[in-house]
């Protein structure tokens, strides 16, 4: 796939103070770089994933999408322009300020600025995160996932086709029931980006996947300090099997925070319609419609009586297997069989 993972994302904001205190007090963010009225942030070894601009406004400037290596950006570029979409190439002060090799500069069919580049500059010093955390799972995943507010139906097969058609991202799987949802990835992350009918066009939410459910569970607490910060409650996903919280930025857009998200096979990964809704369990979403949240409380209440269950999602290092027998569970891994 020519786009390989979301790289960065810069955001506006009205101001740098209160992003200082919530990227690293809370999400673990460490603070690169600052200037009277941006902030920098790391999450690994990038040089920047976050970069804050507090000259106004709200919500994502850009979408930083990362492609292998110039011959692929060149040929990106050329299709994007076959497809009729004004392309500009990013100038050398630019490409110095996202500390990339090269880019290009574009934007989606509902205004988002997409910035396609090859060639991110690693830092010199190993991370250190704001606070106390076992790090984020980025490497080849990229930064995490955004997922974007669309006005409607056609709003979503707008997009689809320009980044499906264009960009190469694969359809996962989508919903339509307690609203349209459509997943798309371009690596081994269930999504790298996403489509949420809500009636408006905004970002949704950005994100980022821990190495520890501590960490998940510690920011939880520290978002639950600050009134009206936490967005919706901690759940587990039906799509990616994440469990997370989501949080307001002080950019007006949520954060999604979680821990063990499934990976895919890109290659032999087959799109389906999912009938069991967004999450699991949890997940009560204040910013819904009341008849869409009851609608969402009602399908979880579904699965919870149709006793569905899920697989947690570890890798190596992360988890410890408990000695003894449970009848109750070797039971079911032979009903499975």
């Amino acid at each position: 796939m020519p786009v390989q993972a979301l790289g960065y994302v810069g955001v506006r904001a009205e101001g740098v103070e209160d992003w200082s205190s919530y990227a690293t007090g809370m999400l673990g963010l460490q603070l690169a770089d600052k200037s009277l009225s941006t902030r920098v942030f790391r999450m690994d070894d990038r040089r920047q994933r976050i970069v804050v601009d507090g000259s106004g406004g709200q919500g994502i400037a850009f979408f930083g999408w990362e492609v292998a290596d110039a011959a692929a950006l060149n040929a990106l570029a050329d299709k994007l322009e076959a497809g009729g979409i004004n392309v500009a190439h990013g100038s050398r002060d630019l490409a110095d300020a996202r500390h990339v090799k090269d880019l290009i500069v574009c934007t989606d069919p509902h205004g988002n600025q997409l910035e396609l580049f090859y060639g991110a500059e690693t830092a010199a010093e190993p991370f250190k995160p704001g606070r106390s955390i076992s790090g984020f799972r980025t490497g080849p995943l990229g930064l995490g996932h955004a997922v974007l507010n669309v006005e409607n139906e056609q709003s979503i097969e707008t997009l689809m086709h320009f980044y499906r058609d264009l960009l190469g991202f694969r359809l996962t799987d989508f919903y339509t029931r307690p609203f349209s949802a459509y997943f798309m990835h371009v690596n081994p992350r269930h999504h790298s980006l996403a489509f949420i009918k809500t009636g408006k066009n905004a970002v949704h939410h950005i994100m980022m996947e821990l190495y520890s459910f501590d960490d998940v569970g510690q920011g939880l607490d520290i978002a639950m300090m600050e009134d009206g910060r936490v967005a919706t409650t901690l759940g587990r996903h039906t799509s990616d099997f994440i469990t997370s919280f989501y949080s307001w930025t002080p950019s007006g857009f949520m954060v999604e925070y979680g821990w063990g998200a499934r990976s895919i096979d890109p290659q032999a990964w087959q799109a389906y319609e999912r009938t069991e809704g967004p999450s699991l369990w949890g997940h009560e979403r204040g910013w819904l419609p009341a008849g869409e949240r009851a609608a969402a409380r009602e399908k979880r209440m579904q699965l919870a009586r149709d006793g569905v269950r899920r697989p947690v999602q570890v890798i190596e290092g992360n988890y410890q297997l408990n000695a003894g027998v449970c009848p109750w569970w070797d039971s079911l891994k032979t009903n499975r069989g």
